[in-house]
């Protein structure tokens, strides 16, 4: 009876290679699934093009050959697959170079990828570049991928690109260093350039929009960011710059930026934990090493453009009375329509 039956969640179940093949839309993490299940899901992919639209894979053992006979499938034309999870997989550069090529051969299905927690390297970024700039996928997850600062001259071309349509990018977990965020910020600065979501953390933690959180960035990078969302201001709703030593003067130079009445930045996470922006919803500036001096530029902020930001969060920062009192002048405000602080 296979009209019915839309999704099968089989995770953590030890089905091993050969019960891969009765699977049509399901996920299948951490089910001990190796090269072998890859090559027969591929088939899959080729022969019943029509239905799979999901497929997490993710916390296999597939490799790079598994990667391989995979993409075979994921090439065909007649492959609709919107979402691909590869997370924990043991994929490396050359997986990224046969998903570059699956993607160049059919790009016009694939919304979501999922490499997070593999060694992909410097390279392997390179090399899935040369698949993103022309096909459909909008989201990139690329956490804790052994990064560094050399791969976001890619990045930023990629999304200088006018025709790719990249939203969401997760950074998380990579050394990207102030002088990656500032090559990053070249290409947000893009006119073409349609990310709404970027996350750079350092540690572990993922959430809903991607960040740059604990990327080991100081107030450095910050300067060519607040030129990115000047330049461009229409797309970028979140930016999550968690547990990096912005400190004070990084928080002024984005304030500048979140003054411009364009920018759509919705949530921005700083230092520890920082979200702001003109039309910021929800920022988060926990543990930022913060002090009053950034109540002050905060302050100013909000009364240049105090309609959108709904949620701040302060905790964990020395602001001492004197900050409290600078932040009071813009709540008080009656533009202002914050809704929680903390």
């Amino acid at each position: 009876n296979p009209s019915h039956l839309r999704e099968l969640d089989l995770s953590g179940n030890k089905l091993e290679d050969s019960g891969v093949q009765i699977c049509s839309l399901c996920r299948l993490v951490s089910c001990g699934i190796t090269d072998e299940g890859c090559a027969a899901l591929s088939s899959a992919l080729t022969l019943n093009p029509t239905h799979l639209r999901r497929l997490d894979l993710s916390k296999n053992k597939l490799s790079d050959s598994g990667i391989n006979l995979l993409s075979t499938g994921l090439g065909n034309p007649h492959c609709k697959l919107e979402m691909l999870g590869l997370h924990d997989c043991d994929v490396t550069d050359e997986g990224c170079a046969a998903l570059a090529s699956a993607l160049r051969s059919n790009p016009s299905y694939l919304r979501e990828l999922d490499l997070s927690d593999n060694k992909l390297g410097d390279l392997g970024v390179k090399l899935l570049s040369t698949g993103l700039e022309n096909c459909k996928l909008e989201i990139l997850k690329l956490g804790c991928c052994s990064l560094s600062e050399n791969c976001c001259a890619d990045l930023a071309s990629v999304l200088s690109s006018e025709s790719s349509c990249l939203r969401e990018v997760n950074l998380n977990f990579n050394n990207l260093q102030s002088s990656g965020v500032k090559l990053l910020s070249a290409g947000l600065g893009n006119p073409h350039c349609k990310l709404e979501t970027l996350s750079c953390k350092l540690n572990s933690n993922k959430t809903v929009w991607r960040r740059l959180w604990r990327c080991g960035l100081t107030h450095e990078c910050c300067a060519a960011l607040a030129s990115a969302l000047n330049s461009n201001p229409s797309h970028l709703r979140e930016l999550d710059l968690s547990e990096n030593n912005l400190g004070n003067q990084g928080v002024k130079l984005f304030s500048d930026a979140l003054k411009n009445p364009q920018c759509k930045l919705e949530t921005l996470n700083k230092c520890k934990e920082f979200t702001v922006c003109p039309i910021v919803l929800f920022c988060r500036l926990r543990f930022c090493n913060l002090s009053d001096e950034s109540c002050a530029a905060l302050t100013s902020a909000l009364r240049s453009n105090p309609s959108h930001l709904r949620e701040l969060e302060l905790s964990e920062n020395v602001l001492g009375d004197d900050g409290v009192n600078s932040l009071s002048d813009g709540l008080r405000n009656t533009l202002c329509i914050l809704e929680i602080l903390w």
